[in-house]
């Protein structure tokens, strides 16, 4: 599989997994005659679901997961990732189709799964709607970037029993929240996942959502099925008191003068770049602009360790593409500067700081 996608073969990709389709069914088809058990067509409906879902979460998103990995270490280029990603899609698709004889009513309940607005990395989420699917759910699958309104006016719509939100960067945190708030002020429970919400789901439960590791634990959370709190749409701070500062917000109303500043600070204090192109000066523009904005999301969920784990990862991409990361602090020296009278902001540049910091000899 691993090869398919790295060689943009979709025919192969495809052809691995009907046959992976077809190995774990023959595995589950061992294993029920094992137990014993219900009719024979039930029996072989459920090996069915049972071999799709372990095609899907232990064939197709690990190896999307190792796309993520190879593109990080500046092993593959961005185009061969995002060829890859669509091979994958086509791969969960012909799962899909695989599966579909096997998917009958009367269905456990309905179930709305979309990306939160701004979110373009929608295959987690389709894998958690495939997943659910074969689990006896009907699910509306949104896609990518659906704004919070359209997300509550489908919920109110069709009575969906359950909301699922998924995101996997951190920045849309704020509009996260503010989908989950919307959606519980509906009256419908929601589920949070991706690694937009943190270690073990930590800004999830902030935000007063339920939180899965993956489509399995979303699997298992849905079948408790608990009857939701009906409460009204809440403003962030009363789940996040600590807003009251207005850190975060003057962060988020001056980003333009940050990025600006930090631009010529680090022009000034990384010489290398006054020999960039005009294609680097662009990288380096956005690459400001995101330092800017994982610092006022960390403000948000009042926690440093949300940026200091992003400087890390932006150390680990420059590295591998030659580019010493030492050229973060300049960048991080000048928020430092225009922010010094921002203690929770400052706290957090510090500790950001510290970890690009040449060891001291002893």
């Amino acid at each position: 599989m691993w090869q398919a996608l790295c060689e943009g073969d979709e025919t192969r990709a495809v052809a691995v997994v009907r046959r992976a389709l077809a190995a774990a069914g023959a595995e589950q088809g061992i294993s029920g005659r094992a137990c014993g058990g219900a009719s024979a067509e039930a029996s072989a409906h459920g090996r069915t679901r049972a071999a799709g879902e372990r095609v899907l979460l232990d064939l197709i998103a690990p190896s999307q997961e190792r796309l993520g990995t190879a593109w990080a270490a500046n092993d593959i280029t961005v185009a061969q990732e995002h060829a890859a990603t669509v091979i994958s899609e086509r791969c969960v698709a012909a799962v899909a189709d695989s599966t579909a004889p096997a998917l009958a009513a009367p269905f456990r309940g309905r179930v709305l799964v979309s990306c939160v607005g701004g979110e373009w990395h929608s295959l987690p989420a389709r894998l958690v709607s495939e997943v659910l699917r074969l689990r006896g759910w009907r699910v509306d699958h949104l896609g990518a970037q659906v704004p919070t309104e359209h997300v509550v006016a489908h919920v109110r719509r069709t009575r969906a029993q359950a909301v699922l939100l998924s995101s996997s960067i951190p920045t849309l945190l704020p509009g996260a929240h503010n989908a989950i708030s919307s959606c519980q002020g509906a009256g419908v429970r929601v589920i949070a996942g991706g690694a937009a919400f943190g270690p073990q789901g930590r800004y999830a439960r902030l935000m007063r959502a339920e939180w899965a590791e993956d489509a399995r634990g979303a699997a298992v959370l849905l079948a408790r099925d608990p009857a939701p709190p009906v409460r009204a749409a809440r403003p962030p701070d009363l789940d996040l008191p600590h807003l009251a500062d207005q850190e975060y917000t003057m962060v988020c109303r001056t980003r333009l003068q940050l990025v600006k500043q930090a631009l010529a600070d680090v022009e000034e204090g990384f010489p290398e770049m006054r020999g960039y192109s005009e294609y680097q000066r662009e990288r380096t523009v956005e690459d400001i602009d995101h330092i800017v904005g994982y610092l006022a999301t960390a403000l948000y969920v009042d926690d440093p360790g949300l940026f200091t784990r992003f400087i890390v990862w932006t150390a680990g991409i420059l590295a591998a593409r030659d580019v010493p990361p030492r050229c973060l602090l300049p960048a991080l020296d000048s928020l430092l500067n225009r922010l010094k009278d921002f203690p929770r902001g400052v706290a957090v540049l510090t500790a950001a700081r510290r970890l690009l910091e040449p060891p001291r000899p002893a």
